[in-house]
């Protein structure tokens, strides 16, 4: 008997595998989160670098699908990577998705091409990356949640998570460091890493939870990603100016491409209730809290995204060149000066993961949620020329209330199901939040458009006619979709200079006037009586959808007699934490 003990008790690579596994799954979502964002403070220099105007009507698209495309392929493909690591083995298809990941940034930092060619040559390997991560955050959450007893899972999880969403603000700050040395080393920088854990992953992991072998449910594979896809395209293509509208939402395409897709999207539902083996157990979301958490994960992400997305605008557009910033400066300020909300991020985040461990996830959950709108509506009441100490304190609060909200959550998704589900279950969560962070950017950008869209026109016009501008030239500059104004201003770039340029009427201003048009004050005080019009529909949108996740987490809690089955080592025989 006490050697039995000593044996049990000297055991220890189940001890250091849980370790390695938290340590190379979290190396792997923060690598697949810094990809989503890195490239959005590095468009500047990356359009300069293949020769393209940021600003020509043709070009609006590739800039984004630069920027939406790989959230809408891991939005799509997540769920099915998930069942696939549920029938085949989590940990081969992760690991497959690591070599499949640094293969594609190998490809991203050699592009060869120039102008719309080169563009094409991102978006597609961007894709393939996608791919790659989205076989690694599809399964992570899984592969930890079978390494982890069940009094350690939320800690583990919010590591997590918390390394997923500090991926999203670090690539910030490491997208306009890098591009200071070349464009391509957004890409470079994953390839050593990429290696490294890849032939880790290969070297340490493995299964701990028997594959379940079935078969792929292609019908429903294929109603599920066809219909996602054109959705989330659809809202792309709504986003562009069509037929002398400011957004494309009354044009053809996008209202065919978005019934099409709500179609296939409803003929997928019906088809998982009818085959032997779906793609996803819709039964899953019998279960309350599993579908609460996911409703609220989502609500959530479209705040979160659009949020970081509007900062980042009203930083670089407005808030940097009135306070003496470079336009060409201002992205690597506008990642620098938004250090609190990752701060708030990381500091709350392992915290409530470990505290939602000790005392549960409805509470935490829902405070943080609730938290999360309070600083929406503080944003809100911010006037366009704030102080910064304000502004720093208000988004070091909105990621305090991410990381209150995250940890909890997750494990409140990942603990409700069975644990043969959890692969499945993983890339659920996963895709409602991929889903959220995608479809932020349409919602947001069409809620500012429409603040801009009335008043942004007429303010434009008189602006420049009151510093000599002939008035055909700037009615004509003044037509300028609001969607290229916010490009503009996210981009670093003075429109007022590139609209001008064409009429080649500046030669012809006095010096005086020449240089209050391409200074830095004329256009970001010129815009933001109309941008703040915007950021109060946006801001009070975010404060809704907060309290939508806020109630969502209170409405999906169950009572403990009808959770489902968990593992059986987690259950049985609880594991004493180390």
């Amino acid at each position: 008997m006490i050697d039995l003990q000593q044996q049990c008790t000297d055991d220890r690579p189940a001890d250091g595998y849980k370790w390695a596994a938290l340590t190379n799954t979290t190396a792997a979502v923060f690598m697949s989160a810094l990809d989503g964002s890195i490239v959005l403070i590095a468009l500047p220099a990356i359009f300069r670098g293949i020769h393209l105007d940021p600003l020509a009507p043709g070009n609006i698209a590739y800039l984004l699908w630069m920027i939406m495309g790989y959230r809408l392929v891991q939005a799509v493909l997540t769920v099915t990577v998930g069942r696939l690591g549920d029938m085949y083995g989590r940990v081969r298809i992760y690991n497959a998705g690591f070599a499949v990941f640094t293969i594609a940034s190998i490809l991203l930092s050699v592009d060869p091409l120039d102008g719309g060619r080169a563009a094409m040559w991102l978006i597609g390997w961007r894709v393939l990356q996608a791919i790659g991560g989205s076989m690694l955050t599809a399964n992570s959450a899984a592969i930890l949640t079978d390494a982890f007893p069940e009094r350690q899972r939320g800690f583990a999880l919010g590591i997590n998570q918390v390394a997923a969403l500090a991926g999203m603000f670090i690539g910030l700050v490491a997208g306009g460091l890098l591009v200071a040395w070349d464009w391509r080393a957004v890409f470079w920088v994953n390839v050593p890493i990429g290696l490294f854990f890849t032939v880790w992953a290969y070297r340490t992991l493995r299964e701990t939870s028997g594959a379940g072998g079935g078969r792929i449910d292609w019908w429903g594979n294929i109603t599920f990603a066809v219909g996602l896809s054109a959705v989330l395209v659809a809202a792309t293509f709504g986003l562009q100016p069509h037929g002398g509208h400011a957004m494309g939402w009354t044009s053809p395409v996008v209202i065919g491409l978005g019934a099409a897709g709500l179609g296939l999207l409803a003929a997928f539902v019906v088809i998982e209730n009818r085959v032997s083996a779906p793609m996803i157990e819709l039964s899953l979301f019998r279960v309350r809290a599993f579908t609460a958490g996911n409703l609220a994960s989502l609500a959530i992400a479209i705040g979160r995204g659009g949020l970081q997305f509007i900062l980042i605008i009203w930083l670089q557009g407005i808030w940097l060149p009135l306070h003496g910033y470079d336009y060409a400066d201002t992205p690597l300020w506008a990642g620098i000066f938004m250090l609190p909300l990752t701060a708030g991020f990381l500091a709350a985040g392992p915290v409530s993961g470990y505290l939602s461990d000790r005392f549960g996830s409805r509470g935490l959950a829902s405070s943080g949620a609730w938290l999360f709108g309070a600083s929406f509506i503080g944003l809100m009441l911010l006037p366009i020329n704030f102080s910064y100490w304000i502004f720093a304190v208000l988004i070091a609060i909105n990621g305090v209330a991410s990381g209150m909200f995250a940890s909890p959550n997750s494990s409140a998704i990942m603990g409700s199901v069975p644990a043969r589900q959890r692969g499945v279950a993983s890339g659920v969560r996963s895709t409602f939040q991929n889903t959220g962070t995608a479809v932020s950017i349409a919602v947001f950008f069409a809620l500012m458009i429409a603040g801009l869209a009335n008043s942004l026109p007429h303010t434009l016009t008189n602006g420049l006619q009151q510093q000599g501008v002939p008035a055909a030239v700037a009615t004509q500059a003044g037509t300028l979709p609001p969607v290229s104004t916010l490009f503009a201003a996210q981009l670093g770039v003075n429109p007022i200079q590139h609209m001008l340029e064409p009429s080649a009427v500046l030669p012809t201003l006095t010096g005086a006037q020449q240089q209050t048009l391409t200074g830095r004050e004329f256009f970001p005080q010129l815009i933001s009586g109309p941008f703040h019009t915007g950021l109060v529909i946006v801001f009070a949108f975010g404060a809704v959808l907060a309290a939508l996740a806020a109630l969502a987490v209170l409405r999906g809690t169950r009572p403990k007699s009808t959770a489902p089955e968990r593992d059986s080592i987690s259950t049985a025989n609880p594991a004493t934490p180390n």
